[in-house]
């Protein structure tokens, strides 16, 4: 890859461009949703606002989501714990505009349960992006084959890498053979949970090994210049921030932009916190006097 054209550090870059969906109502953030909409409505009129994907909701709050938006809605990304069909009929009834799906598929047959979900949501011209999150176990035949049958319908795959217990957590070389099988079939990710921060590290209060966003982007990135499924746990491993943002800042634009096709971004219930740490980094640069 060519590191002739440094990273340009606006909020409307490749690489930062709808980085970071607004999961402020998941744990462990669990924000009120009134507050939650008002916050996002900040966001979406703040100098960073390019960097703020959709606003994350789960099918059983589009209701209560719908009382909070009033006569002014924006697009959300569709949580769906129920069924698809009746998520989306939740949604055009309270006038939620959708702008993805995500579901969680499992048991013994993952290819049928990811068919079952692409076929509930009608016609690959009409339906709404699709992510869908596999079970977190290291991968066999089956989750492989369920992966390439994401390939087939155009969907992407969703991958847990935090959550409220340390075993929500992936070990690094399992995070490191999702990110392979992924980029050796062109399939794009979204990750969700954990990646509150640009860094790997140890959460204080907690224990818990948190993934960083800026390791998974490095190895993202990686994978595209070829590199080895060992190399690609180093990074996932690495603790050292100014290396890592010295990585990413190296890429030309045209890599920004295909590392971004393959790691579509991830969700957080901060959407500011991987902002500040962007800007600490000098990664991306506010205008005069501004702060996310």
């Amino acid at each position: 890859m060519s590191t002739s054209d440094a990273v340009t550090r606006g909020p409307g870059d490749p690489c930062w461009r709808a980085l970071v969906d607004d999961a402020a109502l998941f744990p462990p953030g669990d924000a009120p949703l009134p507050a939650a909409v008002a916050a996002h409505r900040r966001h979406r009129a703040a100098w960073y606002a390019p960097v703020v994907g959709p606003f994350v909701v789960a099918d059983h709050r589009l209701d209560e989501l719908a009382a909070a938006l009033d006569a002014d809605p924006f697009p959300c990304v569709l949580v769906v714990c129920g069924t698809v069909p009746d998520a989306l009929a939740r949604a055009d009834r309270a006038g939620v505009p959708v702008a993805a799906v995500e579901v969680a598929v499992s048991g013994d047959d993952l290819v049928a349960a990811v068919d079952a979900v692409a076929g509930s949501l009608g016609s690959a011209a009409d339906r709404p992006v699709l992510a869908v999150e596999l079970p977190a176990l290291d991968p066999d035949a089956a989750w492989l084959a369920a992966c390439d049958r994401l390939v087939a319908i155009g969907a992407r795959l969703k991958l847990r890498t935090g959550g409220v217990r340390a075993e929500a957590f992936p070990p690094t070389d399992r995070l490191a053979r999702w990110l392979v099988a992924a980029d050796e079939r062109g399939l794009p990710v979204k990750c969700t949970a954990g990646l509150h921060a640009a860094v790997r590290h140890t959460d204080p209060a907690t224990g818990f090994e948190h993934h960083g966003f800026l390791d998974v982007l490095a190895a993202v990135g990686a994978l595209l210049d070829g590199a080895a499924e060992a190399d690609v746990r180093d990074l996932l491993d690495r603790r050292d921030a100014a290396g890592l943002a010295a990585t990413v800042a190296g890429w030309d634009v045209g890599t920004r932009g295909r590392v971004r096709e393959r790691f579509t971004g991830f969700g957080s219930c901060s959407t500011t916190g991987p902002l500040d740490d962007l800007c600490a980094l000098g990664l991306l640069e506010p205008p005069a006097g501004a702060r996310p």
